[in-house]
C-alpha cells in the first residue's frame, strides 16, 4: 500500500507523540535511533498491506496493533533497560529492570522481595563488621540462657542475653557479606535475563528483538 499525504501526516505525527514519550524514559542520544527503528516498523508493516480503497483505515489499523504511542515507548524503555541490565550486570541498570517487573507482574514481585533480603542479609554482616571495633561489647553472636537468639548488634542488652565472639567477628561477616551481596547481584542478573525472555514468549516473540 502506498501512502498519500495525508497517511504521511498521520505517521509524522505519530512519531511526534512517540519521540516525545520516549523522552521521558529514555536519554535523548537513544531517542533518534528509537524513533526511526519504530518508522522502519510501521512502513514495513504498511508496504505489506494490499492496496485497498479505504487506505487511512488500513494505516489506522497497522498504528492500532502496534499501540499507542506512550505505550510504545514505556515498552521500549523497559526492552532497552533489560537489554542493558543483563549486557553490563552495572547496579543502577539492574535496580531499575528489578522495579520494573517488580511494579508490573507478580512473579517479579515475589523475585525482587526474594532478592532484597539478600541484598539486606549482604549489608547486614557488613554493618555487623563495620560496628564491631567501635561497640565490641555490644556486636557478635547474642545468646540467653545459653541459647543462641541472634547475630548483630544490641544495643539495649537485656540482663539475660549475653553477647559473645571476638574480633574475628569482622573478618567472618566481611567474607559473609561480600559473599551475599555477589551472589544476590548475580542472581539478580539472572533474573532479569529469565523474565525478559518471559516477557518475549508473553508476547509471542521469542527473540525476535523489541518490535
Amino acid at each position: 500500500m502506498i501512502l498519500n499525504d495525508t497517511g504521511e501526516t498521520r505517521i509524522r505525527g505519530y512519531l511526534y507523540v512517540l519521540d516525545r514519550s520516549l523522552r521521558t524514559f529514555l536519554p535523548r542520544e537513544v531517542v533518534d535511533d528509537a524513533v526511526r527503528e519504530v518508522e522502519s516498523h510501521i512502513r514495513e508493516r504498511v508496504a505489506q498491506v494490499e492496496p485497498v480503497p479505504d487506505a487511512r483505515a488500513a494505516l489506522e489499523r497497522v498504528l492500532g496493533e502496534l499501540g499507542p504511542p506512550l505505550r510504545v515507548a514505556q515498552a521500549y524503555a523497559a526492552e532497552l533497560t533489560i537489554d542493558e541490565a543483563v549486557t553490563t550486570g552495572r547496579t543502577v541498570a539492574i535496580g531499575r529492570a528489578l522495579w520494573h517487573f517488580a511494579t508490573t507482574t507478580t512473579a517479579g514481585f515475589f523475585g525482587v522481595l526474594g532478592l532484597f533480603v539478600g541484598y539486606a542479609l549482604g549489608v547486614g554482616f557488613l554493618a555487623t563488621a563495620a560496628l564491631k571495633p567501635i561497640f565490641p561489647n555490644n556486636v557478635g553472636l547474642l545468646v540467653r540462657h545459653g541459647w543462641f537468639v541472634g547475630f548483630g548488634a544490641q544495643f539495649d542488652l537485656p540482663p539475660d542475653v549475653q553477647v559473645l565472639g571476638g574480633y574475628w567477628i569482622i573478618p567472618v561477616s566481611l567474607a559473609v557479606g561480600l559473599g551475599l551481596l555477589i551472589a544476590t547481584h548475580r542472581g539478580a542478573r539472572a533474573f532479569v535475563a529469565w523474565m525478559g525472555r518471559r516477557r518475549r514468549t508473553w508476547r509471542g516473540r521469542p527473540d525476535e528483538g523489541r518490535l
